[in-house]
């Protein structure tokens, strides 16, 4: 139950968010629907690595719940961290909860990964 809630969350938040990156968000929503995780993570990952703060959220979604990618908290807590840094909320709220699961060594190791990332260009 709590998947399906932070599904819905997270898809109206994207859709709001992002209108230029509606259909690829949509998409990987769709997607996940189907418990299809490499194909969102094919759909999100290249709007994640360009910057998308919506992109930069499902990836974070998809680390931390090890869907379609090895679970990995450093990775989703950067993900999620770089999304809140564009001004989204509910990327904060969510990395401060993984925050509280980590140690304090792989917040540093995130916070590290945060500050050296750049976007690619398309």
């Amino acid at each position: 139950m709590k998947f399906i809630l932070c599904l819905l969350l997270v898809l109206g938040m994207s859709i709001a968010a992002q209108r230029s990156a509606a259909g690829p968000l949509e998409d990987g929503w769709e997607a996940v629907s189907r418990n299809d995780y490499v194909a969102a993570l094919r759909i999100w990952q290249p709007l994640a690595e360009r910057g998308i703060p919506g992109g930069q959220y499902c990836l974070g979604f998809l680390y931390e719940n090890g869907r379609g990618v090895p679970q990995d908290y450093v990775l989703a807590y950067m993900w999620l961290n770089l999304a809140a840094s564009s001004g989204d909320p509910a990327s904060a709220m969510y990395r401060d909860r993984l925050a509280a699961m980590m140690t304090s060594s792989q917040v540093a190791e995130a916070q590290r990964l945060t500050r050296e990332w750049k976007p690619r260009r398309q």
